[in-house]
Formats: structure tokens, C-alpha cells, sequence
């Protein structure tokens, strides 16, 4: 039976789901633009907190009208929190202020949020006892705090996305405001109560209006921020895929960073394979990390004596657009289709781990360290479980950023490999287009001779004669410092990626 206490109880669930996710969605939706989820998410759950002291603080000078304040601050935070994504694209692709919008839009929640309690308490002041009430309000937040950390992963981001979970959750926000406008109607002035109406019709008409058209809004932003004509669009719980083409130009982006360009990956993806392929003498087994777009694996099955091939990514989604999407199976060859290609849709750390397989070479094909989650996959730890993982004979080679835009980070990242047990390693690089001059790093328990063994499959890009080129760095390119090894507890080829990038992004 419907009671003043189970509309409160209600109110304070939904309040405190909503409030998170707004909070969640914010800070990933900063980590997607700016990278360093720690960074974000540390900051977010900091001002956020702040921000409740403050709202909370706020409610004390709130002596009237308590009821229609907590309406209002209800239909606030519908509005802005259900706006609150599509303000960061729109602060993000045509403005340079992303960074006080983001600020502002987590302190203006946080605010909000921290004024429901007290004003709900003192609703229901005079209904039950004060630790009663208080036991009933905070009981509850803090469920529907615990249901917003579990959905938003599982159910939010994956189905909806940022943009439309966004949206969603105001409109959820509305809803308690609507029905605390409506179930304690006698308590509002009849001019408040119409007020209230307009107030969340304009705000369900805005927001609702904004998810019905958030497919066009969202392919317009994208050709916005993408230059070139989106084919291809997803959020899945790892990641947001974008596919662009313009012309013969295929390219794809992870969560807005370009991983190649149809026009010149080979120049990528042939010394990424070929140089440590050549290094093995018929090699049978071959481990892809990363590499879930079937392009690394194309090169490697140009030789006849690989048996398997195991390619090892996060996304499953990945594996699926790579085997169907017609642009990309053009581009890889079909290679996932390959009977000598098996794929495994986890962790490459947890991959690691929980195999007992060796192979004759490893691929790191991984994206760059521009968060913690990834840079563990840069540490010596990481590296340490690849080299246990190959024959006797075996090499390793790590795509390592740029020497470039990133010099302090591929060194770094060369020096952790050799920190990792690995006595032979070998820097060379290679300048693609689309990305400028980019490096990579060969190791093996053996001295190897890289620059003297050309490719013995077809290519375009990569010959033995510009072979012992890519070895050798210009003085701009080399290390001027002594470089620490990154490591699980201390990531310092994240300080060293995001600091050399700084700049240029």
C-alpha cells in the first residue's frame, strides 16, 4: 500500500542511482576525450563528495517550502544531469572549454544531490522519528548507489551508451519529481503545483525530443569530430568503436584514438609482424595481443609454416566487426575466417596468466598506455609472463608509441622490457603517415640479427633493403636520460605517455 514513507523511500532510491550514474558517465565520457581514467574518475568522485558537503550545507538556509524546493532540485537534476553528455560532445567538438564544463557539470550535480537528504528528512519530519528516518533515507541511497555501480557497466553503457544513458537517467530523475509533486499534492500551493507540471513538461519534452533524435545527433556530431563520413558506430562495455571512410580510406578509432589507416597500415603492420617473423626459423605458433581487426594476422598467415594463430582481445565486439563488416574483412583478408586462427575475446594480461601454451612469436599489438588499465599491459610484469610464454627460439616484439611525440615513453617501455629478464632487445621504428614516426621493440633470450633478414613473404611496404634503417635513430629520437623501468605499482610509462602527448593533442 502506497504511504507517505514508501514514496519517500522511492525518491531516495532513484535519487541516489541517478545521481551516480551522472557522476560515471561524466568521468567516462572525460576518460573517452582525454584519456588517464584514473585522472578522471579520481577527480570526478573528489568533487563530487565536495560538492554533497556543499548542497547539504546549502539546505540549512532552505526554512520554507521544503517541498517544492526538493521538486525543483529534482527537476534540476533531470535536466542537467540528463544533459550533462551531450553538453560535454557539444563542449568538446566545437569549443575549447571542455575541461569547466566538466568541472562545473560535477559540481552542480554533486550540489544538487547533497540538498535531497536533509530536505527529505525534513519532509518527513513529524512521520517518524529523526534516527528512523534517517536510518529509511540513507539506507536506501546507498542501494540505489550500489544498483547504479552495477548497471552502468552491464546494462547502461553497453545498451544505451553515454549519450542516451544520459538522457535516460534525467527523465528517471523527472519521475521523482513528478511523483512526489503529485503524491503530496495538499501540502503544495495550487499555483506551486502547476508550476511544478510545466516545469517537467518542458524539461520531458526537451529531454525526451533530444533521445528521439539522438541517432542523427549523434551521426552528426561524429562526421563533426571525425572529419570523415562515420560507416560505423558502437559503445560496448570495453570501448567506443568508430569506422570512417572517406574514398579508399578506411580508418578505425577506440574510444577516439585512431588505431590505422586503410592507406598506409601496411607500413604498421609489416614491420609489426615481419621483422621478428623473420627471426624464427618456420615458425609454428604465433600469439596476436590486441590486433582484433585481423590486420596483424593477415601478415602472419602469409606463412605457410604457422599452424595457429591465437589472437587474444578485450572486445568480442571486435572479433564480430572484423569477421562481418564488409570494408574491414576487405582490408584483413578475411583472415578470422583462417581454420589456422583461433580468437580469444579476454584480458591479454589474464590471457597470460592462465595459459600454460608457448610460442615461437609474440605480437603485442596493444593499444597505447594513455590509462592505468593499459599501462599494466606496458609493465614489467606484463612482459615478464610474454617471455614464459615463448619457445626456446621464440621472439617478442611490442608496438611502443612514438619516439617521437612520446620519447620518454618508448624508452621507458625498452628499457622495461630488458628489465624483464629479456637480454637481447632491439629498438627500431618506421615512419606511417597517419601517425608520423612510430616504434616498436624485438626481444628474445638469443642475440638475434634483425637488420639483415628481409621479409620472405610478399609485402608492400617493408624490403630487406631499407631493413637496417629502421634500427638506427637520429639524435631527436634517442634517449637523453637514464629511463625507469614501469612496473603494477609505479606506471610510469603512463606519466611518460601522457606528458609527451600533451602537447600535441
Amino acid at each position: 500500500m502506497l504511504s507517505n514513507k514508501n514514496v519517500v523511500i522511492f525518491s531516495v532510491f532513484v535519487a541516489g542511482l541517478c545521481s551516480l550514474v551522472y557522476e560515471l558517465l561524466i568521468s567516462t565520457t572525460a576518460s573517452y576525450f582525454l584519456g588517464d581514467s584514473v585522472q578522471q574518475f579520481s577527480i570526478t568522485i573528489g568533487l563530487y563528495l565536495a560538492s554533497m558537503g556543499l548542497g547539504s550545507y546549502i539546505s540549512r538556509f532552505i526554512k520554507t517550502k521544503l517541498l517544492r524546493s526538493f521538486v525543483v532540485v529534482e527537476i534540476l537534476l533531470g535536466l542537467i544531469g540528463g544533459l550533462a553528455v551531450p553538453l560535454l560532445y557539444l563542449a568538446y567538438a566545437y569549443g575549447t572549454v571542455f575541461w569547466p564544463v566538466v568541472v562545473g557539470l560535477i559540481m552542480v550535480i554533486g550540489a544538487l544531490t547533497g540538498l535531497e537528504i536533509p530536505l527529505l528528512t525534513r519532509i518527513m519530519d513529524g512521520e517518524e522519528s529523526l534516527d528512523v528516518n534517517l536510518a529509511n533515507i540513507l539506507s536506501f541511497d546507498y542501494l540505489g548507489a550500489l544498483l547504479a555501480t552495477l548497471a552502468f557497466p552491464f546494462v547502461l553503457l553497453p545498451v544505451l551508451g553515454t549519450f542516451r544513458a544520459s538522457l535516460t537517467l534525467g527523465l528517471f530523475n523527472l519521475v521523482v519529481g513528478l511523483v512526489n509533486l503529485w503524491w503530496f499534492a495538499d501540502r503544495l500551493e495550487r499555483r506551486s503545483q502547476w508550476q511544478g507540471y510545466a516545469l517537467s513538461a518542458g524539461t520531458a519534452v526537451l529531454l525526451g525530443g533530444l533521445l528521439a533524435a539522438s541517432g542523427p545527433i549523434m551521426d552528426r556530431w561524429s562526421n563533426d569530430v571525425y572529419e570523415d563520413r562515420v560507416v560505423y558506430r558502437e559503445q560496448t562495455p570495453y570501448q567506443k568503436i568508430v569506422m570512417t571512410r572517406w574514398q579508399e580510406d578506411l580508418r578505425l578509432f577506440l574510444n577516439g584514438n585512431l588505431q590505422f589507416s586503410s592507406l598506409d597500415e601496411p607500413r604498421y603492420h609489416e614491420p609489426l609482424v615481419h621483422v621478428p617473423m623473420a627471426q624464427v626459423q618456420a615458425p609454428r605458433r604465433v600469439l596476436i595481443l590486441g590486433g582484433g581487426d585481423g590486420l596483424a594476422a593477415r601478415e602472419v598467415l602469409k606463412y605457410e609454416s604457422v599452424e595457429e594463430v591465437v589472437i587474444v582481445d578485450l572486445d568480442p565486439k571486435m572479433f564480430e566487426i572484423a569477421r562481418t563488416h564488409t570494408a574491414l574483412t576487405r582490408l584483413n583478408d578475411r583472415s578470422l575466417h583462417s581454420p589456422r586462427v583461433r580468437t580469444v575475446a579476454q584480458d591479454a594480461f589474464v590471457f597470460l596468466e592462465e595459459t600454460d601454451r608457448r610460442f615461437d612469436v609474440i605480437l603485442a599489438d596493444l593499444p597505447d598506455p594513455n590509462n592505468v588499465s593499459l599501462a599494466r599491459l606496458y609493465s614489467r610484469t606484463f612482459y615478464g609472463l610474454v617471455r614464459t610464454h615463448l619457445t626456446g627460439q621464440g621472439v617478442f616484439v611490442a608496438q611502443s608509441t612514438s619516439p617521437y611525440f612520446a620519447r620518454e615513453a618508448f624508452w621507458t617501455i625498452h628499457e622495461t622490457i630488458g628489465a624483464a629478464d629479456f637480454p637481447h632487445t632491439y629498438p627500431f621504428h618506421v615512419n606511417v603517415p597517419s601517425f608520423g614516426e612510430w616504434g616498436f621493440v624485438l626481444a628474445a633470450e638469443r642475440p638475434l640479427d634483425p637488420d639483415a633478414a628481409g621479409p620472405s613473404v610478399d609485402t608492400r611496404y617493408l624490403n630487406a633493403a631499407i631493413l637496417p634503417g629502421l634500427f638506427h635513430f637520429p639524435k631527436d629520437l634517442r634517449p637523453d636520460t637514464d629511463h625507469q623501468p614501469s612496473t603494477l605499482d609505479r606506471p610510469r610509462v603512463l606519466d611518460a605517455y601522457l606528458d609527451g602527448w600533451r602537447y600535441w593533442n
